[in-house]
């Protein structure tokens, strides 16, 4: 439901910002005429478009296990747009429509940013994480950074499905499959990449392969 969700989150989003951006550009190019056709032609889609822009984010946004400091900017961003467009396009204001449009423009950019950041949660102390040490287990130091930075979505059986994430323990995936998922993302699960080095994620791939049933 919730990835689904998500896809129509981004489809109406393109088409709001389309919407924006041909009036402010008829407002731009003193479209007067062209404006208030295009505005009153397309009135009733304009409102289905905004209201189904604003539902969709509100319910997704009530279900990501956190909101970091992106999404809040988004949030503002996003409802500072609302009245200056409203007063930009009813005065006919460039500047306000102008600063409306590049408003929603950030909060879309913010909103990818905010998929993309990951703030990594570090293993317990005393977990051993040195590949080469007589001791070393892949599957306790996945599971320890499972743990830590996985169960806010997946739950700590892997079945939480939270936020769209998948239930782990029927993946259809190989390992191979779980590694590129981890590493790249998918949806609203973010790239892992750039916070984990090879030695994690496949004590992680070895973890989470540990749950499949």
């Amino acid at each position: 439901m919730f990835t689904g969700l998500l896809h129509t989150h981004k489809l109406v989003v393109i088409l709001f910002l389309l919407l924006y951006l041909i009036k402010t550009i008829l407002l731009l190019a003193n479209k007067k005429e062209t404006l208030a056709n295009f505005s009153k032609k397309l009135r009733i889609p304009e409102m289905i478009i905004s209201v189904l822009f604003l539902l969709s984010g509100i319910v997704m946004l009530f279900q990501l296990p956190s909101i970091n400091q992106f999404m809040l900017i988004k949030i503002v961003a996003v409802f500072a747009s609302i009245p200056l467009a409203i007063i930009g396009f009813k005065k006919s204001n460039k500047i306000l429509a102008t600063l409306s449009l590049v408003l929603l423009i950030a909060s879309y950019g913010l909103a990818e940013m905010s998929r993309r950041y990951v703030k990594k949660i570090d293993v317990p102390q005393g977990t051993i994480t040195d590949i080469s040490a007589s001791d070393y287990n892949a599957l306790s130091h996945g599971k320890a950074l499972y743990l830590g930075n996985c169960v806010a979505c997946h739950g700590t059986d892997g079945q939480a499905g939270i936020a769209g994430s998948k239930n782990l323990t029927i993946t259809q995936l190989d390992e191979a499959g779980i590694a590129h998922i981890i590493s790249n993302g998918k949806n609203v699960m973010p790239p892992y990449k750039k916070v984990f080095n090879d030695q994690e994620i496949n004590a992680l791939v070895k973890y989470v392969w540990s749950m499949k049933k």
